[in-house]
């Protein structure tokens, strides 16, 4: 999921904040539970998949409209942080990248929601959560950074696993069933589900270059302008569309209440989370919203993964927690047990 393009500015901000962070760590200890930053992590993956579920159960709103309750969840936890640091909301000299990020952002989201509704649950979630492995694709490009030996496996992994998803008949034939022509629960797939969870993952691979620009400032100014920005941007796409209306009374608007509620009790899961682990395990227990995501696609919907969407999501997460545990080894000190058992993963 798209949260966790917010993995690195949170942990920028939080670096700013260390007597928070020393609270939360003998809060950590009082309770004598070493894993609990991973527990939350695992919980706001359980609250974030549930949010797909909830996108993919209400038929009757647009996505898009879906995309606008879920900033609202993006913004509420980060007004109150920003109030409390004093920190100026629209800083001079990041305000062009700080709204391309918005935009970006934004824009990347409403694509997932769009996946979400228009392609199995657990194959649009594992599309969108190999952004991480595509940011080496873009830091070439644009930051001229070493794409090296390890990204490009990585790379290979995730398009590969992307393509054992989506089966596009040019690779496949038409004897092998695409996402044009399977049926799940008496619906058509078409190929427009994948192009935007592709689309998704591209956009949220820039996202990180962006972020990598913004690392100077609080986590919080971040987060409230993208969610100001993107309440404002699904208001005019929704309007454009003729989608700008009031769920139905009765079931619909409770479930995007919960859908709100869900999101921003994820996001506060995954900002505590960060604060007692670092972005490397939380990264990885993240990967948790893989097998939600399959849970919740059989129970709620009837959909019973295919062997090529299984072995696809193998490639896809391994590629991720790779990337992860080595981001983490090269944040670990050198003369770290942990860094020494993942030294292979630093060879490039």
């Amino acid at each position: 999921m798209p949260e966790n393009l917010e993995l690195h500015q949170f942990v920028d901000g939080i670096r700013h904040s260390e007597t928070s962070h020393k609270l939360l760590t003998r809060f950590k200890a009082t309770l004598n539970c070493p894993y609990l930053g991973i527990i939350l992590a695992t919980l706001s993956s359980l609250f974030f998949s549930l949010c797909s579920v909830i996108v993919k159960g209400l038929v009757d709103i647009n996505p898009m409209e879906l995309a606008s309750f879920r900033f609202v969840g993006v913004l509420l936890p980060a007004i109150p942080i920003v109030i409390y640091n004093r920190q100026p909301v629209f800083p001079e000299g990041k305000r062009v990248i700080l709204l391309l990020r918005c935009f970006l952002g934004t824009t990347g989201l409403m694509l997932s929601f769009y996946a979400f509704r228009h392609m199995p649950l657990a194959d649009a979630s594992v599309i969108i959560f190999s952004t991480p492995v595509f940011v080496a694709i873009f830091a070439r490009v644009f930051l001229k950074e070493q794409c090296s030996l390890f990204n490009i496996v990585t790379i290979v992994l995730t398009l590969v696993g992307v393509v054992l998803i989506t089966r596009p008949p040019l690779v496949f034939g038409d004897a092998a069933p695409s996402m044009e022509t399977e049926r799940f629960s008496g619906k058509t797939y078409d190929i427009w589900g994948p192009v935007a969870a592709i689309s998704s993952t591209l956009f949220g691979a820039n996202v990180y270059i962006l972020l990598r620009a913004l690392k100077g400032l609080h986590f919080s100014v971040i987060m409230t302008n993208f969610g100001a920005f993107a309440l404002v941007y699904t208001f005019i796409v929704c309007r454009s569309i003729g989608a700008l209306c009031w769920p139905a009374c009765g079931h619909d608007r409770w479930l995007v209440v919960v859908l709100g509620i869900f999101s921003f009790l994820g996001q506060i899961l995954l900002t505590l989370s960060l604060q007692m682990e670092q972005a490397g395990p939380v990264a990885i227990a993240r990967c948790a919203d893989i097998v939600f995501a399959f849970i919740w696609q059989i129970l709620f919907f009837g959909e019973t993964p295919t062997g090529f969407s299984l072995l696809g999501a193998l490639l896809v997460v391994s590629s991720v927690i790779l990337t992860a545990l080595k981001k983490w080894a090269m944040s670990l000190p050198r003369e770290s047990s942990a860094r020494k058992r993942l030294r292979y993963l630093l060879l490039d």
